[in-house]
């Protein structure tokens, strides 16, 4: 088994324009040390703190219950903050002690269900809630949204009579109507089919940058936060593990929760001797600087491993899943620890192959065996 190491390749253009998001400039939206709580004697979110900055897309993400939707509905008033401060546009909106009304807050909400009005018509739904415009001003801004959204020739239908992507875009239309400071998506694409989930993600990113809006998408699908976001902050039971673009998220995570939770990981125990981490897979970098005799764990993803058939070899392929564009291989070690391979969709390996593993990794992710063991504790400690 071999292993390759080579200093991860960063694009200065994309990361000139992540300096330009976190540029000092007065953020639209900012929580600071925000907890929420239906149970008081366990906090559903506690102490987060971000800001997002005009025309930003911010994703959170995270598995069932982690918090990503009380921030949301924290956000929009919905849920007042036990400890913490909101702030839109430079305004507190919530407080321990006071909360803006929801109405006052001009956010802009899409809910996983649409929440349109089975009896109104397409245009009505899009302009309800727009009384404070003059009737000239309110059909000027229904046409907008119809063409921004790909509705023009829908405007007389009802609902029931559109397919669930032109009732998420009927949705859409009705909350940018509102020009909101911010737009709040609680998982809009969990009742579309994967295909057309696809093809909506594509066009709300396209709409959000063409009207330069300000987003907060909820969503415990990783790919899709990849897709969309700017920056993703990564929850878990109701705390903050990262926030960070969706690159160095993947690549660089900060804890092995959000290693696990952002693609699919595997971790190979090592020790540091001789200033290199020595595992089962061969030698690694010692990116910690930690003492001789730490025992560590090296984050290895599948597309970082090549196997190559070796009837000498003791791996062992022992599952294989087709995948479409690439095969994904289980392979089992001479210790018996699992680990995954991603190759191409033409390379076919039957189960029992022996193989020689080789480490080609851009980047080498350690953490402690301690902390590493007190995350998976965690990670599977029970939720309410």
């Amino acid at each position: 088994m071999t292993t390759e190491s080579h200093p991860v390749h960063r694009n200065t253009d994309q990361l000139d324009g992540q300096a330009d998001l976190c540029a000092p400039a007065t953020p639209i939206l900012e929580l600071r040390s925000v907890s929420c709580a239906y149970d008081p004697h366990r906090p559903a979110i506690r102490d987060i703190s971000f800001s997002v900055q005009e025309g930003e897309i911010l994703c959170l993400l995270g598995p069932s219950g982690c918090g990503k939707t009380t921030i949301l509905r924290a956000i929009a008033g919905f849920e007042p903050v036990r400890s913490g401060e909101i702030f839109l546009s430079g305004r507190r909106v919530s407080s321990s002690s006071d909360t803006i009304p929801t109405e006052e807050r001009h956010v802009g909400m899409v809910f996983q269900e649409y929440a349109l009005f089975p009896h109104l018509r397409v245009v009505d739904n899009i302009a309800f809630g727009l009384t404070r415009l003059s009737r000239s001003e309110r059909e000027s801004r229904v046409h907008e949204m119809l063409r921004l959204t790909g509705l023009e020739g829908f405007e007389r239908r009802y609902p029931h009579e559109l397919s669930g992507g032109q009732q998420q875009r009927v949705a859409l239309a009705r909350a940018l109507a509102q020009n909101p400071v911010v737009l709040l998506l609680d998982e809009p694409f969990s009742n579309l089919d994967p295909d057309m989930a696809g093809r909506m993600r594509q066009e709300l990113h396209t709409l959000l940058r063409r009207m330069k809006t300000t987003a907060i998408l909820v969503t415990h699908d990783h790919d899709e936060a990849f897709a969309m976001a700017d920056r993703i902050a990564v929850l878990n039971q109701g705390v903050l593990e990262q926030m960070d673009s969706p690159e160095i998220i993947y690549h660089l995570p900060s804890t092995p929760f959000v290693a696990d939770f952002v693609g699919q990981a595997d971790f190979i125990t090592g020790r540091i001797q001789q200033g290199m981490v020595h595992t089962e897979l061969g030698e690694f970098p010692n990116t910690l600087a930690d003492e001789e005799g730490t025992p560590v764990v090296v984050m290895i993803r599948p597309d970082d491993i090549r196997l190559l058939p070796n009837k000498s070899a003791e791996p062992r392929i022992i599952a294989r899943q087709f995948r479409g564009s690439e095969n994904l291989y289980t392979v089992r070690l001479g210790s018996g620890q699992i680990i995954h391979s991603s190759e191409s969709s033409t390379s076919v390996y039957q189960e029992g192959t022996a193989v020689e593993l080789r480490v080609s990794a851009t980047h080498t992710v350690l953490f402690r065996a301690d902390q590493f063991h007190a995350s998976e504790q965690r990670a599977h400690a029970p939720t309410d």
